[in-house]
Order: C-alpha cells, then sequence, then structure tokens
C-alpha cells in the first residue's frame, strides 16, 4: 500500500490506503464536511515533534488487521504475514488517544465524545482470508463466524459505554467477486459459480452469515442502548450491483478482473501483487470495480458510498442524521 500506484488517482501518491485513490471512510467524511482522518501513527509522530496542536480526527486502520487476537490463528496453525495487530491494539490507541483529543475539561471530553462518529471496521475479512490461505477449509471457518462477530460486537459496546453517540459498524464486502478469491480458489464446476455475477457462491455465503449475524447483534446492541446511534453499514449489497451490473455504473472492464496485479484470468498473481515487480496497472481505474484483487477501485468506493449514504444501504439510514452535529474519528 506504500508503493505506486496506489493512491494515484486522488491523492497522487501512496497514502497507506488499499486504493488507488479514496476509501469508503473518505467519502463518508466528505459527505458530512469532514477532514479525512489521518493515519494514527502519523498523528502520534506529529504529536511527538510539536507539529500538531489540534486533532479532530484519527483513522486507526491497519492493513490487513482481524478482528480476533493474532494467538487465537496461531494456536490454529493460521498465520497472518501482514500484521500482528487487532482489533483490540485498535482499540487500545483509540483509548490512548482520547486525552489528545480532551485537552479541555472533562465535560468537554464528554461532550466532544458524544458528538464523534465512529467507523469501525469493517472487521472479519481479513480473519477468514487469512484464515483459507492458511489452509483452513469451509467449515473450520465457518465456525469463527460466531467469535469474530462477537469481538466486533464487543468492541461496539465499548465505544458506547465511553460515550460514543454514533457508531457505524460495516458488514464486509462479498468477497466471492474478488480478484484474489476467484484466482486461489478457480473451480472447473460451473455450479460453484452464481451465472449472474461469476462470482464464488460458497464464499459470499460465507460473507452473508457474517453479516446476517452482525446484524443481530447490533439489534441487541440497539436495545442495551437506546440513546446512541448504531448503524449497520451494508457494503456487501451496495458492492453487490457493481458485480451484477457493472456496465450500468461504467465499469466497461467489468467487476472482476483487477486493475492492478500480475496477470492471469482475473489479473491477478500472489507472487507479483500491485506494485511489486512483475505486476502493471491499467491505464484508467475508473472502468474497474476491482482494484487491486482484494481491495476496490476509488470509482467503486465512491460508488458504494452513495448507497451508504443517499441510498437504502445503512439500517437506520445514516443520511437522517445532522452534519453540523458530528465531528469525525
Amino acid at each position: 500500500m506504500g508503493l505506486p500506484p496506489y493512491g494515484e488517482t486522488f491523492f497522487h501518491r501512496p497514502t497507506g490506503r488499499s486504493s488507488d485513490g479514496r476509501l469508503v471512510i473518505d467519502f463518508m467524511a466528505e459527505y458530512f464536511e469532514l477532514p479525512l482522518t489521518p493515519p494514527y501513527i502519523g498523528v502520534v509522530e506529529e504529536e511527538r515533534s510539536g507539529a500538531i496542536n489540534y486533532i479532530q480526527g484519527v483513522n486507526y486502520a491497519v492493513v490487513g488487521a482481524p478482528a480476533l487476537d493474532i494467538a487465537f490463528y496461531e494456536e490454529r496453525g493460521i498465520h497472518n504475514p501482514i500484521t500482528n495487530f487487532s482489533l483490540r491494539y485498535q482499540l487500545e490507541w483509540f483509548n490512548d488517544m482520547l486525552p489528545s483529543l480532551c485537552k479541555k475539561s472533562s465535560n468537554y471530553c464528554n461532550e466532544f465524545v458524544k458528538r464523534s462518529l465512529v467507523v469501525l471496521g469493517p472487521f472479519g475479512g481479513n480473519d477468514y482470508t487469512h484464515s483459507f490461505l492458511s489452509g483452513a477449509g469451509i467449515d473450520e471457518v465457518n465456525t469463527f463466524v460466531p467469535l469474530v462477530v462477537n469481538a466486533i460486537a464487543s468492541a461496539t459496546k465499548e465505544l458506547l459505554e465511553i460515550g460514543v453517540g454514533t457508531i457505524v459498524v460495516p458488514g464486509i464486502l462479498p468477497s466471492g467477486c474478488t480478484s484474489a478469491y476467484l484466482t486461489n480458489y478457480e473451480s472447473s464446476n460451473k455450479e460453484d459459480y452464481d451465472p449472474e455475477t461469476g462470482c464464488l457462491i460458497w464464499v459470499n455465503q460465507l460473507v452473508e452469515y457474517h453479516n446476517q449475524l452482525l446484524q443481530m447483534q447490533l439489534n441487541q446492541i440497539r436495545d442495551l442502548h437506546p440513546h446512541a446511534t448504531v448503524i449497520f453499514a451494508d457494503f456487501y449489497n451496495a458492492a453487490m450491483l457493481l458485480f451484477r451490473s457493472p456496465q450500468t455504473y461504467g465499469f466497461s472492464r467489468g467487476g472482476l478482473r483487477a486493475c492492478c496485479g500480475g496477470g492471469g484470468a482475473y489479473n491477478y498473481n500472489s507472487s507479483a501483487q500491485c506494485g511489486e515487480a512483475g505486476s502493471t496497472a491499467c491505464d484508467d481505474p475508473s472502468l474497474y470495480v476491482n482494484w487491486d484483487g482484494y481491495h476496490l477501485t476509488e470509482a467503486a468506493n465512491r460508488w458504494i458510498s452513495k448507497g451508504l449514504l443517499k441510498g437504502p444501504y445503512t439500517i437506520p439510514h445514516i443520511n437522517t442524521l445532522c452534519a453540523s452535529s458530528l465531528v469525525s474519528y
């Protein structure tokens, strides 16, 4: 994520974002007229150097981070070669940053947190991807889903107990439509593929199971915290519009082939991933849904954001929130 051509479309340089440009959270910030949130590590470094004296928001995301701790997977022979940081670490960073955000009175801090818009995730995709890549089968991975969802629900409740007033909890995207999954789990059995989209059915069924359990947990959390706003962001169905009818949304190169990759039927090669030697990028990412095998292009993220912010893909509808009452976090 730190090498070209990442970031080429909007930022014109790599920023650590897993796309050619902006992510859904960036479009959400713009919609609510909030600044794009800087990465946590950068904020900490600027604070130490005295280069920053006011923080309005922070992005704690770590590429490849799972919801469950790495130790859980290591005990089962499942390895994450990308990061040792999980959701728990990001929550710790959130708590560590609160004093910097709340330099005034405790009343100010309480009000600041209450007015903050927190986006928690999406979490879960990395848990399942690294499990499959380590050789776990679908039956075993299915048993992880309730544990992953419980971790997300626990984090949601922790944030609400701190006093966060509005929290968006996304479901996960249809992984069965990604170039990486389609390459890694290519099948000679036509029944493994959705005839409408070409996506892998069994992978998307796992994702749907995760999203269903997550919504059930969020319903329970709303009952426990009636004065807070807990929003489920349906990334899955917002994205499926693009995979079902890519041409309708301007994706003339289709939904399944990556813009940036190392060749093959879906332009994904684990030995020559986007930004690495042997990979190439397309001339116009806006014609593609998929950016690098696992992640989406800015153009796709824009459409998903529209579905969330102006369409039917948030529960309750996020467009009923008053932008002037929010600060990003």
